[in-house]
């Protein structure tokens, strides 16, 4: 994820962990591409399993996504457990659903049990509702989960205004499985401890070739070193290139924009988010916001599609903020920042496997953070054991989208019809 015009150095942790160079034609039993949360915990998982692990990352650890993404844990897909029953049949529907409920606890109890220096608070993520449609379908999912005893409760009108200090909302949704963590200290750190756990980490080393001979992959690296492995992951998400053809069609790259005020007054403080929820609303073009640990309020949405050129381009997310909570109009916007995220055309993470050895994951969808967790280790179980039910997810085939060099124009165009629509419903 790149920054641009104030880098949000607030969210850094203490200490950086140091990384190793890439030793010319070193051979690991499992070679992964990409540095973020799902090639981590992948890593982390995989050298706890026996395994000798090589990360290698394009940029630095904490650059991308994984580091500077909205820092929201959220259980769950974007479909509900009927949904997910109906589309995967009952045995994989039901591991499916499982799994997903899963995820939030994935990541604070690595934070737990790893003694992970992560700001965290865990009371809970709230998907608010704008119309009555939204608080019908929160309505629905409600129902879905509490009939699977998970910790959720509707609310009222006066319940979400309690909880969120914000305007505008008709009820909402709270699943208290969720939580907010800091995405950077969080990525870093599981770096650290993949690294104590055996794991070789290198930054700054960009693969831009990956072939095959005699059972064995071979990395090779733009600054002109190889690495051999049995087998390989790819974990580049939105950042995914030609390493395997055909892979970066299947996604649309989107630019994700964050805002930070400056750390908010003691009064201001009690009537924001008071509990430390999460929330995203139920917009079509929604956007999300938290408390940082320092108390500031960060608030993201959809950003333009061209890379930013001036503060002018994050001014909707302003207006959302003052939207949301006026007493904040002469607040300070001290950070902006943006990104690339990846959506897949069925809103479901993928998991392919092109050839024997060779596994890419794409498509967090916006739960990344505990998706992505969750996921990697059952990735390390996978390559370990060899068995198809480590993975909740079923392998499926490469597919790109057809016309794909047209899909991000169509895209913008949609996201502007959308923006019209969600003001029209104000």
């Amino acid at each position: 994820m790149a920054t641009a015009f104030s880098d949000p150095i607030w969210l850094k942790p203490q200490a950086a962990s140091t990384f190793q160079s890439l030793p010319n034609g070193e051979r690991v039993d499992l070679a992964i591409v990409g540095g973020g949360i799902m090639g981590l915990s992948t890593a982390l998982h995989a050298a706890r399993l026996g395994l000798s692990v090589q990360v290698l990352d394009a940029g630095e650890i904490g650059q991308g996504a994984s580091g500077l993404n909205g820092g929201q844990v959220i259980p769950g897909l974007k479909y509900d457990p009927e949904w997910l029953l109906e589309h995967f049949g009952l045995e994989r529907g039901e591991a499916l659903v499982n799994f997903a409920a899963s995820t939030a606890d994935a990541v604070f109890e690595l934070i737990r049990d790893e003694k992970l220096a992560v700001p965290f608070v865990r009371n809970g993520w709230i998907q608010a509702a704008h119309t009555e449609a939204a608080l019908k379908a929160a309505g629905n999912r409600d129902r879905q989960w509490r009939a699977r005893g998970a910790d959720v409760q509707l609310l009222n009108a006066a319940e979400i205004a309690a909880k969120t200090g914000a305007q505008g909302y008709l009820g909402g949704w709270l699943d208290r499985r969720a939580g907010v963590i800091d995405p950077l200290a969080y990525t870093s750190e599981l770096a650290r401890v993949a690294t104590a756990a055996g794991v070789r980490i290198a930054e700054r080393e960009k693969v831009v070739r990956l072939s095959k001979t005699g059972g064995v992959w071979r990395i090779s690296t733009e600054n002109g070193l190889e690495l051999q492995a049995k087998a390989v992951v790819l974990a580049t998400n939105a950042h995914t290139d030609g390493l395997i053809p055909g892979l970066a069609q299947t996604i649309v790259p989107l630019h994700s924009f964050q805002i930070a005020t400056a750390p908010l007054s003691p009064n201001l403080a009690a009537t924001i988010l008071p509990e430390g929820q999460a929330v995203s609303d139920s917009r079509r073009i929604l956007v999300y916001y938290r408390k940082s640990a320092d108390g500031r309020l960060v608030l993201g949405g959809r950003g333009r599609m061209a890379l930013p050129t001036s503060a002018g381009d994050w001014a909707h997310l302003e207006r959302a903020l003052v939207r949301l909570y006026p007493s904040l109009s002469g607040v300070a916007i001290e950070k902006r920042w943006f990104g690339r995220v990846a959506m897949t055309p069925d809103h479901l993470p993928h998991v392919h496997e092109p050839e024997q050895g060779l596994l890419a994951v794409v498509g967090c969808q916006g739960r990344g953070v505990g998706l992505m967790t969750a996921l990697g280790e059952r990735i390390a179980g996978y390559l370990q054991s060899g068995h198809a039910r480590q993975l909740p997810f079923p392998v499926s085939p490469i597919q790109p989208i057809p016309f794909h060099a047209f899909r991000q124009v169509g895209v913008a165009a949609t996201i502007a019809w959308y923006r019209l629509l969600d003001a029209l419903e104000r």
